[in-house]
């Protein structure tokens, strides 16, 4: 019978390429916390209000302060409205101060967005204001929806094709739709992108951990043995 001397000796050591194939295994891993951490500025709300460049017609020589105060509700915090809007007229500027404007709209001429703090997000990219603000919330839970379809998917995979192929797929997925989630036209497609990097994401750790762990346990068992020996 063998003892485990000659086992481990039939393993092999904890050798250059298993060093590798760790390091190798954890460097995706720093990226994906990246991918998860970003969400919190990738999808930042920045200040905002209703464009209403119109009245400028009437007055090219307006203030912005003055443009707010003639085109845009108050809300009962004292605040400018960041979804409604006067409705344009035609009136000229010493009108529209003596009288004021009253019916108000949504912002059909879109939004003007301050860039403090970022200069785009996807929130300004693809307006996902007012009555489409709950599309932000959609997309996170579009990825961690592909998270868990990725881990649960991808472990009966690799019974059956190999931890190798079941860690290879996800990674290259997760490459290639990360990247065309950066050039999305429409917050659709970036949906379906954000969707598939979180398949290929979850399906990744499944089984880098195990790969990982063999190599681990095999350094483990190595130096056990150096102890007990």
């Amino acid at each position: 019978m063998a003892d485990f001397g000659e086992i481990l000796t039939s393993i092999g050591e904890f050798g250059l390429f298993q060093k590798l194939l760790l390091i190798a295994l954890c460097f995706p891993n720093c990226f994906q916390s990246f991918f998860l951490a970003s969400l919190l500025f990738v999808e930042s709300d920045p200040e905002r209000h209703c464009n209403t460049d119109w009245i400028l017609r009437a007055d090219p020589n307006l203030t912005t302060d003055e443009q707010l105060n003639l085109t845009l509700p108050q809300e009962e915090d004292g605040t400018f409205s960041r979804c409604r809007m006067f409705v344009p007229v035609d009136w000229d500027i010493g009108d529209i101060r003596e009288y004021g404007l009253n019916e108000t709209t949504g912002c059909n001429n879109g939004w003007v967005y301050s860039k403090t703090l970022y200069e785009a997000t996807i929130v300004t990219d693809f307006d996902l204001v007012c009555d489409k603000a709950n599309l932000v919330e959609v997309i996170q839970a579009v990825m961690m929806a592909g998270i868990i379809i990725g881990s649960l998917a991808f472990g009966p995979f690799a019974e059956s094709f190999g931890r190798k192929r079941a860690t290879q797929i996800p990674i290259v997925m997760v490459l290639i739709f990360a990247m065309t989630t950066a050039l999305c036209p429409n917050v659709y497609l970036y949906l379906v992108s954000q969707f598939l990097v979180g398949i290929g994401g979850g399906g990744y750790r499944v089984n880098c951990v195990i790969l990982g762990m063999y190599s681990v346990l095999n350094m483990v068992k190595i130096f056990l043995w150096s102890l007990i020996k």
